[in-house]
């Protein structure tokens, strides 16, 4: 409900004649809906269109992929199109796990030692687990973006997660960002990190190490993010999203 012109000149120190046609040309816009005078209203029915997707069973997307993939802007687009909360794991427990790598001195950007994957690497992903659980707890559906190479492997963490979420009453999506060799490592350049020197400088033993065929252990969507892809990511993110809504209606 918008202010009576009177109001609104006294705001913005104008005069009613200025508020009465601005009101006029905001009419004509189909912007503002006029009743009367004192009984102007905002009228933005593709905002309540586009935002907010709020399912009345909540729904968990469970992002992962290899470095460089494209997952986390998967996830950006997923959130654009509901405004469901993203819960990125980097952007929820770097700075602390840099601290604490500097504080037992080593690189802050090490993700590659023992160090950081049996001690730091279990409780990043207990912190993401934690917030995904809470905004479920409240109803909210989440959009979670990790690696997840080793959880997605393993039949008994996928089992436990979707019967932790079921419980709540959501259901579980687990989506893996397929991306060929040569388009993830042009990625990870593009975005310069600087925890990624390790994988750049050895690319050849890095890319060795991992499984390009992986997928995971249990029922999920692949999306393919490689630049030879045929469809865009954001195509695949629409239509990733449409399943998942039609699923539950």
């Amino acid at each position: 409900m918008l202010p009576s012109t009177r109001e609104l000149a006294e705001q913005w120190d104008t005069s009613t004649f200025t508020i009465s046609e601005a009101m006029r040309i905001l009419i004509e816009d189909g912007l503002v809906v006029s009743k009367s005078r004192s009984q102007r209203t905002v009228n933005a029915p593709s905002q309540q269109e586009h935002h907010q997707v709020r399912p009345v069973h909540p729904n968990v997307v469970m992002i992962g992929g290899y470095a460089g993939s494209g997952k986390s802007e998967l996830g950006r687009i997923l959130v654009r199109e509901t405004g469901w909360p993203m819960l990125d794991k980097d952007s929820l427990t770097r700075p602390v796990v840099e601290a604490a790598l500097e504080l037992l001195g080593r690189s802050p950007n090490d993700r590659e030692s023992d160090l950081y994957t049996t001690q730091l690497r279990p409780r990043e992903y207990e912190a993401l687990a934690t917030a995904t659980a809470e905004n479920v707890e409240c109803g909210n559906s989440a959009i979670v973006t990790a690696p997840f190479v080793r959880e997605f492997a393993d039949r008994a963490w996928l089992a436990k997660t979707q019967a932790s979420y079921a419980a709540m009453n959501a259901t579980t999506t687990f989506v893996w960002v397929y991306c060929d060799a040569a388009s993830m490592q042009t990625y990870i350049r593009r975005r310069g990190a600087a925890r990624d020197s390790a994988k750049l400088s050895d690319w050849p033993g890095w890319l060795g190490a991992i499984n390009l065929d992986f997928r995971p252990a249990v029922e999920h969507v692949v999306i393919d993010n490689s630049e030879s892809s045929p469809l865009p990511l954001s195509v695949q993110a629409k239509r990733l999203l449409e399943s998942i809504l039609s699923s539950r209606t």
